[in-house]
């Protein structure tokens, strides 16, 4: 049973037949069936805990292109296993929430197709073992992820937030299939598995870095990064329960996950240490930083993400030393870091998933996410207060929740690193824990902003659309499960440890042991809790002065940020494009052949003179007789007639002459079928042309300058002398084997006697089909072209 793939596709499929479900079960609400694919794929995922937990994997493959190594390949592991649980988990949440959140007015189908489309995307993203695979539905991520943002598409900031996160983790992801393919010009394979075995041989390639850096440019756009971080806000514009999903449990982690799986490929190096724990500290400062002045509680959000996958990014980064140690123990000791970045993005997952859900039901029951027209909303909303306290508590680091044990594991881990004997840490080490401190004060403001503007103080009922009361019961159960797990998770820690994450710690450091310690709540007065009791501390002090130094970002020119630099260089690359359009599309027929024949005889003549290729011997052909001479100088003359010829039917009759003779010349070349075929076409096309005749506009004598009438003089002379050297070249030179012998053998192949038919009907047939296909769409639009002439009365240029 090919589960793993099933569980994969079937998304695909329930989404495939999503109008057909909605028809069916009207009056029914669509999502309660949609409900169902996730709680299924969830059941079967959490089947697999217990063979995952005991070191097995599963692995499943259908081949797809066997010859160049592309097959479909499902692997599960435990890191593999640990993101699809929490697809499949969250997706649940999310899809029971949405039920309740939706308006009626919403197009159902459309938003669970698109949703089921991403989840069936992300879990072939985290499942795949084969690189191209794994490219393949990282792209259908950008792409469903896109039409979930725009899903709102009447409003003008959801498109801008759908294009710009589907342009900046689109240009990531085509780097990163560079990379992909750079790594299999390394190794030969595109199998992930495979790779990590034979690595160890190439670090030294000339190609390891370039790879590298360009698979982390994808993982960096995918996960918001810094600088690419911009998009993120913008994409909150979406649907609260879109957000939920794609931003805080699933799609900007797939980046997070793609750094895990690489480790072991280019972890123990200096580079990927340095470049994963920078960007991730900066990413992690700058989006804490950032969160505290944002006064929309989507947009705090927003920046709380960027920042904590920030923070997971740079645990990544550290924890990667431990391949360069191996087993013992300096392996286990930084490892710690990797084993506190799984923990850390289950946490993640739980308290930004319960926040995400909480600004939904305020926005939902207040009709507004401002925090300036919020406040005391603790009274009306008593539930959704405590859901807000847990988990901004949790994301604030502070006990009992599940967030403090792995923001304590961070901080140990920020410390352990100071202590690096590698890679220059030394000299600049101490910045780590610095930096993860001061980004944590910064949380926690965040956090209390979000608590006590929120749910405290005066109500603000005038400031507000709606008077606020506790939403339906339906739409408080998935922040409620939410909260329990994070509760939860803080009093039993080890139940997740022991069955998940030391599995998935295993996947990506397979040979260092004792790296996954037991979690416990309380470990004493030391280094990491002296720096929990500074952040509580001093961002109290700093939450209740913050409107006496809030006004330090108001520093920052307005036109200084990455957001105006963005939108400044796609506001130059239109003017450019446009530019660069009105030139060359001048709706002047003859300049778009001058355009086709110069790239002709550029590049098919330049690859002939730049390969050598120009080879021409006449020693071996057969000899010119007189009946050949004379047809060929008729056809030269009928040729340049043409050109100076003042009326259609002349130059129809010469383009005859043409036609004919060259069925003539299959007559002297003893080629009768050939002949046949070609007075057949001829005879056919030259009756088309008198039938078009009365439709054909009025024959006009060319009136250009005569630099231009030299300048298409020179390039017909060049496109007629590059088509004759290729021919008299490909006739006697080397450059390409005979074609010949591959037909030697036609009637045992296809049964047939004549072997032009056997080339149209057999051997080519698909080509055949296919150019039948485009005659005919040819001939569609030359009816439409004269219809539209018809109606619409004299010529009209292109631009008008």
């Amino acid at each position: 049973m090919y589960l793993l793939i099933l569980a994969i596709l079937i998304p695909f499929f329930v989404a495939a037949l999503m109008p057909l479900i909605h028809k069916r079960l009207e009056p029914f609400h669509l999502g309660w069936f949609v409900l169902l694919v996730p709680l299924v794929l969830f059941a079967l995922f959490v089947s697999q805990i217990p063979a995952i937990s005991n070191g097995d994997t599963l692995i499943q493959t259908i081949h797809w292109i066997p010859s160049i190594g592309i097959n479909f390949t499902a692997y599960l592991d435990g890191l593999g296993l640990i993101m699809a649980l929490l697809i499949t988990g969250m997706g649940s949440l999310v899809v029971l929430y949405s039920i309740y959140y939706l308006s009626p007015s919403d197009s159902f189908p459309h938003f669970y197709a698109y949703l089921l489309l991403f989840m069936g995307a992300m879990l072939g993203v985290v499942l795949s073992d084969n690189l191209i695979v794994l490219y393949v539905f990282w792209e259908l991520t950008s792409i469903s992820s896109f039409l979930l943002i725009a899903f709102w598409y009447h409003r003008k900031n959801s498109r801008y937030g759908a294009q710009k996160s589907l342009l900046i983790t689109v240009f990531g992801g085509l780097g990163m299939l560079a990379g992909f393919l750079m790594l299999h010009g390394i190794t030969g394979t595109f199998s992930i598995r495979e790779i990590i075995a034979v690595m160890v041989q190439y670090t030294d390639h000339g190609l390891f870095y370039p790879a590298m850096f360009l698979i982390l440019l994808g993982a960096f756009t995918k996960s918001a990064q810094f600088p690419f971080h911009i998009w993120l806000p913008d994409a909150m514009e979406a649907p609260t329960p879109v957000s939920a999903y794609l931003h805080s449990a699933t799609m900007v982690k797939a980046g997070l996950y793609l750094v895990a799986r690489f480790t072991p490929i280019f972890g123990g190096t200096a580079s990927w240490f340095w470049t994963v724990t920078i960007v991730g500290l900066i990413t992690l400062f700058w989006g804490a930083f950032c969160a505290v002045r944002q006064t929309d509680l989507k947009a705090l959000l927003a920046y709380s993400t960027i920042s904590q996958l920030g923070l997971i990014m740079s645990l990544l980064g550290l924890g990667s030393a431990a391949l360069h140690f191996g087993d013992g123990e300096q392996g286990a000791l930084y490892g710690l870091a990797i084993f506190a970045a799984l923990f850390h993005l289950v946490n993640h997952s739980t308290f930004k998933g319960a926040l995400f859900m909480v600004v939904g039901i305020i926005d939902h029951q207040v009709g507004t996410r401002d925090i300036r027209r919020l406040g005391g909303l603790m009274a009306a909303l008593p539930i959704t207060f405590t859901f807000a306290v847990i988990g901004s508590f949790s994301m604030a680091g502070l006990p009992f929740f599940n967030g403090f044990l792995s923001k304590e594991m961070f901080f140990a881990s920020t410390v352990n690193a100071v202590g690096l004997p590698l890679f220059g840490v030394p000299t600049w080490g101490l910045l780590i824990p610095l930096i993860a401190w001061i980004a944590s004060v910064f949380t926690f403001v965040y956090c209390m902003i979000f608590v006590f503007r929120t749910f405290f103080g005066t109500p603000q009922l005038k400031k507000v659309d709606r008077k606020p009361v506790e939403p339906t019961l339906g739409m408080l159960i998935s922040p409620a499960i939410l909260c329990v797990l994070i509760i939860g998770l803080f009093f039993a820690p080890n139940l997740l440890g022991d069955h998940l994450l030391k599995p998935a710690l295993q996947g990506i450091i397979p040979d260092i042991s004792g790296a996954a310690p037991q979690i416990s709540a309380w470990h004493g007065v030391n280094i990491e809790s002296l720096m929990t009791f500074g952040i509580i501390a001093v961002g109290t002090l700093l939450f209740l002065s913050l409107r006496r130094w809030i006004i330090i970002y108001r520093l920052q020119p307005a036109g200084w940020t990455f957001t105006a630099f963005y939108n400044a260089f796609l506001k130059g690359l239109k003017q450019t494009a446009n530019w660069t359009t009105t030139h060359y599309m001048t709706g002047h027929l003859p300049a778009y052949f001058s355009y086709i024949f110069l790239f002709f005889i550029v590049v098919a003549g330049g690859t002939f003179v730049y390969t050598d290729a120009l080879a021409i011997d006449f020693t071996n052909d057969s000899p010119i007789s007189l009946y050949e001479a004379l047809l060929t100088a008729v056809m030269a003359i009928a040729a340049i007639s043409i050109l100076f010829t003042k009326s259609h039917l002349s130059a129809i009759l010469l383009n005859g002459v043409l036609g004919f003779s060259i069925a003539i010349f299959f007559v002297l070349f003893r080629a009768p079928d050939l002949a046949l075929t070609q007075l057949v076409i001829e005879t056919v096309t030259t009756v088309l042309f008198l039938l078009c005749f009365h439709f054909l506009p009025e024959w006009t004598t060319e009136r250009s300058s005569k630099r231009i009438k030299v300048r298409n003089a020179v390039i017909a002379i060049g496109a007629g002398v590059t088509v004759t050297l290729i021919g008299l070249t490909v006739n006697s030179g080397p450059l390409f084997d005979s074609i010949s012998s591959y037909f030697e053998n036609s009637y045992e192949l296809t049964g047939g006697d004549n072997i032009v038919n056997s080339i149209l009907g057999d051997f080519r047939a698909f080509d055949t089909m296919l150019e039948s296909l485009v005659l005919f769409i040819a001939g569609l639009g030359v009816y439409t072209l004269i219809r539209l002439k018809l109606g619409k009365g004299p010529e009209k240029d292109e631009h008008q």
